[in-house]
């Protein structure tokens, strides 16, 4: 009768946690496998399961074109298709735009997945990309008159100034290599971005572009090596949290969060400057208003209107909620511009007529201070900026989950594996469902038949079925739409057009590797590798020369 209590107190207390912790992993992952039998996606076609523990999982990770592969499920399954996740679980993927639209629509509705969220917390913080629900609608509500295109236009020197460095740093190395060099560029268009965000962000100088700078580091670690980017260990952790208490540390993890709390130090410090500037420059007893900021970075707008006195304090962002949000600008507003400046810079190397005709219109344009209106009213600028964000967008999808059972509406109906034609889709609370950027963007029902093929002359006459894509911005999915649009999108795609400005204007890019070596891998975002140098990671290398010397 006694032998178990004496069990029981053999026991030591670490072993009794460890037994807790593995009994829940053990409910989680009974939970996971036995989802999939209450699916309201069971009965949606789709490709055979390949892993019953991974599903698809790991053959999109490792895939060098996943939107290929979500192409041809489309092309065979038609636009309601379903893949399957972890555990036999179903995911839906679909490009009906009445129901992408939808979805996006009625975003809290449907969340973005646990393990999204915890991959996106450790990549660029806890801010607005990881907040979810009346967190997130508070804090976009503060954040968004911050973003408006008079403050954008406020930033736009920032974006030219940054730019004009960075050719001036290629002109030079151009000038010592007898007229041409070879360059990464993807690290220096990341490093003139960097620059750019601290400055319009947070009015911080990192001096990202000069050389030996340390700044770099500070996100070096932020997306993995492409040549390691499934790992089954880092997949379940992402999928169950609890298990990053029960496993080691890795080596990229530890850099990770050396990375954010150096941030964090930067953005307490910031943040603590920013307000006693802002109840300095306030006065009448420190209440602050429309009228008190003078400085122009997102950080400044951001706090005043935080500190506004006519912001209930329930509605108001805590200091740690306004720290979060530099990381988020930080990671994601940098890198996002610098991949896809890259991708834009890869297509004209691979359009000579396209790079010619930007050039001749860009030396038309005399002096580099331009106005943000003269910098958006240059067309083919435009077309080329469009077309790039269009072809090349650098988040393929997002990932939502259904918040509770409902029935998503569509433009045209499929057919169900029993036969049935259905005019809605059905899913229960819990199923997932992934929104295809990359396959909207070039969808040929939507864009012609050359939508699969670089032309920026397309925008001269955009089809009328474009107007369908759910948008924020000139029919793209590129930024997705609704309440959980990108914040950002006016501030990236008026940077995006002040570099290719200062820089296709006074130097021509061309490819320094074949082209059929130059893939795209996708860790939250795509970026450019060259194949037969995978463990030099992410890259596009180029080679320069000054553009009137040609």
């Amino acid at each position: 009768m006694s032998s178990a209590p004496h069990f029981l107190q053999s026991i030591s207390p670490s072993t009794i946690v460890w037994i807790l912790l593995g009994l829940y992993v053990v409910r989680l992952l009974f939970k996971a496998a036995s989802k999939p039998l209450s699916s309201g996606l069971r009965h949606i076609p789709g490709p055979e399961n390949p892993s019953t523990i991974w599903g698809h999982i790991k053959m999109l990770t490792l895939s060098d074109e996943p939107t290929r592969v979500h192409e041809g499920w489309i092309k065979k399954y038609g636009h309601v298709t379903q893949n399957r996740t972890a555990f036999g679980g179903y995911r839906l993927m679909t490009t009906d735009t009445r129901a992408v639209s939808h979805i996006l629509s009625h975003a809290y509705d449907f969340p973005k997945p646990d393990e999204l969220r915890n991959r996106l917390g450790d990549m660029v913080g806890r801010g607005l990309l990881f907040a979810e629900g009346d967190v997130h609608k508070r804090q976009r509500r503060v954040m968004n008159p911050s973003f408006g295109p008079a403050q954008i236009r406020n930033l736009t020197p920032i974006f030219l100034e940054k730019s004009q460095e960075l050719r001036d740093v290629w002109l030079d190395k151009i000038a010592k290599g007898n007229g041409v060099h070879q360059t990464d560029v993807m690290t220096w268009l990341s490093r003139a971005t960097l620059d750019i965000i601290g400055l319009a962000g947070f009015d911080y100088e990192f001096s990202a572009l000069t050389e030996n700078s340390k700044a770099k580091g500070l996100v070096d670690s932020t997306f993995p090596d492409p040549a390691l980017q499934f790992s089954y260990p880092n997949l379940l952790r992402h999928m169950f949290p609890i298990l990053k208490v029960m496993s080691s540390t890795t080596e990229s993890e530890t850099k990770n969060r050396e990375d954010h709390l150096l941030m964090a130090q930067i953005g307490r410090e910031l943040v603590q400057l920013k307000k006693k500037e802002l109840i300095a420059d306030a006065g009448n007893g420190g209440a602050v208003d429309k009228s008190s900021v003078k400085s122009r970075d997102l950080l400044s707008l951001l706090i005043k209107a935080n500190m506004a006195s006519d912001i209930p304090a329930s509605q108001k962002m805590s200091d740690e909620e306004v720290m979060a949000q530099i990381s988020t600008f930080l990671i994601a507003g940098h890198e996002t511009t610098a991949s896809s400046t890259t991708w834009a810079l890869f297509e004209l190397s691979q359009h000579p007529e396209v790079q010619a005709k930007l050039r001749a219109e860009l030396t038309s344009v005399s002096g580099d201070n331009l106005t943000m209106e003269e910098l958006m009213a240059l067309p083919y600028l435009d077309a080329v900026v469009k077309e790039a964000l269009r072809f090349r967008p650098v988040v393929i999808g997002s990932g939502r989950l259904a918040a509770k059972d409902t029935l998503v509406p569509l433009s045209k109906p499929y057919r169900d594996t029993n036969g049935v034609l259905r005019h809605e889709i059905p899913m229960k609370a819990g199923d997932p469902v992934f929104i295809p950027i990359a396959l909207l963007n070039k969808s040929k029902e939507i864009w012609g038949e050359d939508a699969d093929q670089f032309n920026p002359d397309r925008w001269n006459s955009v089809p009328k079925g474009s107007s369908e894509i759910p948008s924020v911005f000139s029919h793209l999915a590129t930024f997705l739409a609704g309440p959980r649009a990108c914040i950002g999108h006016r501030f990236a795609v008026v940077e995006m057009k002040a570099l290719l400005f200062m820089l296709v204007r006074d130097i021509s890019f061309d490819l320094a590797v074949p082209a059929k070596d130059i893939q795209g891998r996708t860790s939250i975002v795509t970026r450019p590798v060259v194949v037969s140098q995978i463990e030099k990671g992410y890259q596009l290398p180029m080679i320069l020369r000054a553009a009137q010397e040609q």
